[in-house]
């Protein structure tokens, strides 16, 4: 089987759409549709295909030459002709793109089962179709370890146990859209204790994304569960821009950003009925509408109690807020080019 997955942020709560065909390889999968795809409108056909427009993808099917003998002269064929704004990487089992349409950036994939079945710590998550994460699942066994340890927040508090993984999927310009948004962790800290560990911290709070620095102020006193704040988050009138209320003791940090969100007004097509949110014991998330052109950002929390049931969904989701690449194994700091 050949999977195709289309990181965009004009698909939705998910901002990605998932394809299943029935080809052995990538290259079958070419190879049966070749002469359809070009024998007329490769743009139109593509969007039949798929259900959406792949920025570029058409480019391919309008060379007018003969369907590739093999993986060579596909990566040959993609070279010369697909039009790509940034990288295109191609193996024998897979074809991978970063590209752009002048708004954000966007990236694609075909891989077939027998590379996702190698390595699922890195597919699991771009495979995972519909936008509910399981809360089910008892731990496998051991400890999860994360392959690259995300940059911790907090220090962990005495006797803390756990850890719990914050992935804030977000952009605000084109140009680090994908592949710009590492993960970060709370050390010490399991999910049902994430509120009082956000109220808590003090510290270091220059070097936290605006978007945890927000969730912080809103977590009101003695609430334990994450999902009130996410969901007063979803009224905050402007991410992207430092909030200076935000920083500081957590009182007066709650009351400032309370009367920022009792003064939302909804711009720019945004819809805080249109966002979905969830919490289970030990993983939250949120699916953020922000305005009517991109649609959706998407927020993750979960802690080692859930990604030791999961491992290769968290080891993939870590994965997938800092790399473009599904199988770039460099370590990326913020400020570091993607893969």
């Amino acid at each position: 089987m050949v999977f195709f997955i289309y990181r965009s942020f004009y698909e939705g709560p998910l901002s990605k759409l998932v394809r299943h065909f029935p080809d052995a390889t990538v290259l079958d999968w070419f190879r049966r549709v070749w002469d359809d795809a070009g024998a007329d409108d490769a743009y139109a056909w593509v969007e039949r295909e798929f259900g959406t427009n792949v920025y570029g993808l058409h480019t391919i099917f309008e060379s007018g030459l003969p369907a590739p003998e093999s993986m060579p002269e596909l990566r040959e064929l993609l070279e010369k002709h697909l039009y790509v704004e940034q990288e295109l990487r191609v193996d024998e089992h897979s074809v991978r793109v970063l590209t752009d349409d002048d708004e954000v950036d966007l990236a694609y994939f075909f891989v077939d089962d027998a590379l996702v079945a190698a390595e699922p710590d890195r597919w699991a998550y771009l495979l995972h179709e519909g936008w509910e994460l399981p809360f089910d699942g008892s731990p496998a066994g051991g400890v999860f370890v994360p392959p690259q340890p995300p940059a911790a927040l907090t220090s962990a508090p005495p006797g803390g146990e756990g850890v719990t993984y914050a992935v804030v999927l977000t952009f605000y310009a084109s140009g680090d859209s994908i592949g710009w948004c590492p993960p970060y962790s709370f050390p010490g800290v399991r999910l049902p204790r994430l509120a009082a560990a956000l109220r808590a911290s003090g510290d270091s709070l220059s070097e936290w994304p605006g978007e945890l620095l927000v969730l912080r102020a809103l977590v009101a006193p003695g609430e334990g569960e994450l999902r009130p704040a996410l969901e007063r988050c979803n009224r905050w009138p402007i991410f992207g821009e430092e909030a200076s209320e935000t920083f500081g003791a957590h009182a007066q940090a709650h009351e400032t950003a309370l009367r920022r969100v009792e003064a939302f007004e909804p711009a720019h097509g945004r819809d805080p009925e249109r966002t979905l949110i969830r919490q289970g014991e030990h993983v939250a998330q949120m699916s953020i509408h922000i305005d009517s052109f991109f649609g959706y950002q998407q927020w993750f929390f979960f802690d080692d109690v859930w990604a030791s049931a999961h491992p290769d969904l968290a080891t993939s989701l870590l994965h997938y807020g800092a790399h473009w690449d599904p199988r770039c194994s460099r370590g990326h700091g913020y400020y570091t080019d993607p893969c």
